[in-house]
């Protein structure tokens, strides 16, 4: 194998970095349903969602395949990959820190295209119909998780009409482990393959590998830094999902829950990469409006949206940034 550049070396740091980020950042979107209604206890929640997101994350590179693919037309060169990686930490990081879910595949995918148009490459670098497929699946995920979340609820309020509330809300706590355990691996299953597209990119068009297959070393390693950066918790986003956008029972996490771990794992099934922030965002939104509609925050929800919204152009500032300061270092 040929010697490792230096730069793919860092593309290698930054893009674990980013897995651990996305941990962390997005550990809420598996677990915050289930706290926040205590059906399992904070710290049991962690250890299960990095264990679930280890095992999700191994088992297809299909939505690698995609990032690694879809984004960019031709040769693409390691510091467009190192600014688009720069570009999605600085975002997540901001957000993480006023506790405002955003999306990490937003980030990633702006950061690279803010990297490719001030790169030669230029605006015919940019692969439109891949971006667009992509960008589609992360918009339109959302939608669907709201819609289904509003059918399910709706069911489930006929179903068990009448029931007695106490009782109905215990079983569903219990029910709720099962539910969170299937989001925790169906959001390992699409997010660390983001950053395992990341890195395989950076060593074909390094050289060091001669067709696009995820190597089972980065399939590890991106595993790892997901489940250790989901082991940390992020504890205001979890806030934020799990209580400000609807006060949830049991039998809402629930159903929320279920609804979004089919989603997202139907969009890896798929290799479309989708967030797992707006999916469990819509359809929290989805269950919420179901029991009326006022009793969604949507002042909260207006704020969510908006970040999403935000989050390409930012990101693709921020990456055009970071690609012109390193061809001002090393250029």
């Amino acid at each position: 194998m040929p010697d490792l550049h230096p730069f793919i070396i860092i593309v290698i740091v930054l893009a674990l970095a980013f897995d651990f980020i996305n941990g962390f950042h997005d550990t809420a979107n598996a677990i915050a349903t289930s706290v926040s209604t205590r059906a399992i206890s904070p710290t049991n929640a962690i250890i299960m969602a990095a264990v679930l997101n280890f095992l999700g994350a191994m088992v297809s590179t299909g939505v690698a395949k995609t990032i690694g693919g879809d984004i960019v037309v031709g040769h693409i060169d390691q510091p467009i990959i190192i600014a688009g990686l720069v570009g999605a930490i600085i975002w997540n990081l901001l957000t993480w820190l006023v506790g405002l879910p955003s999306s990490s595949s937003h980030a990633l995918i702006g950061g690279m295209i803010g990297g490719v148009l001030l790169s030669p490459l230029g605006v015919d670098g940019l692969n439109m119909q891949g971006i667009g497929k992509i960008v589609i699946a992360l918009v339109a995920s959302p939608v669907v998780g709201g819609i289904i979340g509003f059918i399910i609820m709706s069911i489930m309020f006929r179903v068990f009409h009448g029931a007695n509330p106490s009782k109905t809300n215990a079983r569903f706590k219990k029910m709720q482990i099962i539910t969170a355990a299937t989001m925790a691996f169906s959001h390992g299953s699409n997010d660390a393959q983001k950053s395992m597209g990341i890195i395989t990119l950076a060593l074909v068009s390094g050289g060091v590998l001669t067709e696009f297959e995820v190597p089972d070393i980065v399939k590890i390693l991106c595993a790892t830094a997901m489940a250790v950066g989901t082991s940390v918790g992020g504890w205001s986003i979890i806030k934020t999902v799990g209580g400000k956008i609807f006060k949830l029972e049991p039998i809402n996490g629930f159903a929320a829950d279920l609804n979004s771990s089919i989603v997202v794992f139907t969009a890896t099934l798929l290799h479309l990469p989708v967030s797992t922030t707006h999916v469990v965002s819509g359809s929290i939104m989805g269950v919420g409006a179901a029991k009326r509609i006022n009793a969604v925050r949507w002042g909260v929800a207006q704020q969510m949206v908006m970040a999403w919204v935000l989050t390409i152009p930012c990101t693709a500032v921020m990456g055009a940034l970071a690609y012109k300061v390193l061809m001002a270092l090393f250029g």
